[in-house]
């Protein structure tokens, strides 16, 4: 019995990875909230590519540059609009959500009330409107869903989360309304507790950040001031993981999954570390550290992640460590950096 159930889940796992779009009767029309945050854009392109263009909506409520503009569909909605959020779903027969809306640690912490509406009225709306609809809906998650009282290395997919930032209170309460919804009413909800994602946008106002600043302040000013202790250890994981993660969990069978929320990361390090690996493209640049509020949020989050059960149940592998890190961020910085002319 035992054998049969391995060959069973050997050949899910065979038809996950051999999934193409091809092997579909139609491409999933999917909507992204918050599309102008600091992965939406890079999902869209990266979901459009695979999927089609005109089948990735990306949505917020900023006006959108020329480039994301052209890039593909682009519309108004707000998260706190329930039946606007209705309209768009029926006019476009969205079948997949994923749901990025919301307000980052540092950025939450200055805008309580904020926060709350964004991250928790915004997490009802939608998910109310993936039952209604029937949808598939993805709502990331975070390191920031643990707290202080959480084991901090290695921090398993299970265990104590009491955040002490109202982000990680908003996270941990959308975990668990997701999976009420999915053991109620059978709501197809997926999360991935992400960590600090790095790619080559300016920072965003997480926490993690300073590893997407101190490539942006290293290369047009040859220091950086660093907001957190040297020997700060958070797990990371570059962008192109990060959407890796996300398509490949989207995309798994039901059958496979032991969770909705799975812990994913690529790699732990420290600013410490961190610069001692940009030392070999910029030998003379220079790091000081001045400690601010984000260091008490740091101290009470994972030191290093714990995605096994990720990588067991539908084979999630990163490919991207700390030295491709630094090469591809090297990069990819000075591109952004020579084509804003500056």
């Amino acid at each position: 019995m035992a054998l049969l159930q391995k060959l069973f889940q050997k050949a899910l796992l065979t038809n996950l990875r051999a999934y193409s779009v091809n092997s579909l009767q139609k491409p999933p029309k999917i909507l992204i909230t918050g599309g102008l945050g600091q992965l939406g854009v890079e999902c869209a392109k990266f979901l459009r590519q695979k999927y089609g263009q005109q089948n990735v909506i990306l949505s917020d409520i900023i006006q959108p540059n020329l480039e994301v503009a052209n890039d593909g569909p682009y519309i108004f909605a707000d998260i706190l609009d329930f039946k606007g959020l209705q309209k768009i779903v029926v006019d476009h027969r969205i079948e997949w959500l994923i749901h990025f809306s919301a307000l980052l640690s540092a950025i939450g912490e200055q805008n309580v009330p904020l926060a709350v509406r964004v991250n928790i009225e915004g997490m009802h709306n939608v998910i109310e409107l993936a039952k209604q609809y029937k949808l598939r809906i993805f709502v990331p998650s975070t390191i920031g869903a643990f707290g202080p009282d959480s084991p901090r290395n290695p921090t398993p997919n299970i265990t104590v989360q009491r955040p002490r930032t109202i982000y990680g209170v908003s996270k941990v309460h959308a975990e668990l309304l997701g999976e009420y919804y999915y053991h109620k009413f059978g709501l197809d909800f997926r999360c991935l507790r992400f960590p600090g994602v790095i790619s080559s946008d300016p920072p965003g106002g997480g926490t993690t950040d300073y590893a997407i600043a101190i490539f942006h302040d290293v290369l047009r000013k040859g220091h950086y001031q660093c907001y957190l202790k040297p020997d700060t250890r958070l797990p990371m994981m570059h962008v192109r993981d990060a959407l890796n993660a996300l398509s490949e969990f989207l995309e798994a069978p039901n059958e496979i999954l032991n969770r909705r929320c799975y812990n994913v990361t690529a790699m732990s390090f420290t600013p410490e570390e961190l610069a001692e690996k940009m030392i070999k493209y910029v030998p003379d640049f220079k790091i000081t550290y001045m400690p601010d509020a984000r260091q008490e949020i740091a101290d009470s989050w994972p030191q290093v992640f714990d995605d096994s059960e990720a990588r067991r149940d539908w084979k999630w592998n990163p490919q991207v460590d700390l030295d491709n890190l630094v090469e591809i961020m090297m990069r990819e910085v000075k591109e952004k950096i020579a084509s804003n002319g500056f």
